[in-house]
Parts: C-alpha cells; structure tokens; sequence
C-alpha cells in the first residue's frame, strides 16, 4: 500500500511560517525548493523525512500572494503530544496562538487543544497516552 508524503498548505508568508512550524511546533525544515519561472516557494517541513516513514507539510509560497480562502471543507491536521498542558505552555512561550485550550474533548475523554499558525490554519494537539 501507499505511504502519505505530505499535505500542502498556501501560505501568505514563508519566512513567518517555517518560524511557526520550526520554533513554535518544533518540527524540522527538511528542505525548501524555489522555482523562477512559475516563481513559487515549496518549504518542507516535518518531524522527520518521509523516506523515514513521516508524513511532512508542503508550505507553498506563491510569490505576490497573500490572501487565500480557506473554504469550508478542510478541518485541520493532528499532532499527538506527550503532555498536551506542557506542549501548550512552551508553544505560549514561543509566540504560539492556543485557540482552544487543553481539555477533554467534547463527549469524551481524550484531552486535545488547538493552535493556529500564522495563515489561520488549526493544528489539533492530541494527548497521546
């Protein structure tokens, strides 16, 4: 069976996404890739390299856009965290955005939050027991 690489998110400003994704969530350029005749931007970036069995994100930078719709369709992508009140604190102390706070889900028992990165996606953190 297949393996899924990555998803592609659209993002306004490179620079300030790499920072979110690298020093707010702790993942890793893996590489980035610039292309001058159809001037975009490809960032990667993961936990680990998807030749390594990881699943990345793709930021791409359309160069002079900065507006995207979101639609209503895509949700968010999930994290699973050790300790999800410790994960949130040092993304606060990074500069990160908590939209919803530590807590058991709804219903349930498993205890998510939420950030937001700097395009206005949501990054769902999931305790991992």
């Amino acid at each position: 069976m297949a393996q899924l690489l990555h998803t592609m998110f659209r993002v306004a400003d490179l620079d300030k996404s790499i920072a979110f994704y690298t020093n707010v969530l702790g993942m890793k350029l893996l590489r980035q890739v610039e292309n001058k005749d159809y001037k975009y931007t490809l960032a990667f970036v993961g936990y680990g390299k998807e030749n390594e069995g990881h699943a990345v994100i793709e930021l791409t930078y359309n160069w002079g856009e900065s507006n995207y719709d979101h639609g209503t369709a895509f949700g968010h992508i999930a994290l699973g965290v050790n300790d999800i009140y410790i994960a949130c604190d040092k993304i606060r102390a990074a500069g990160g955005k908590i939209s919803r706070e530590p807590g058991p889900v709804l219903g349930g028992s498993t205890h998510i939050a939420f950030v937001t990165d700097p395009d206005g996606y949501k990054v769902e953190l999931i305790q991992q027991d």
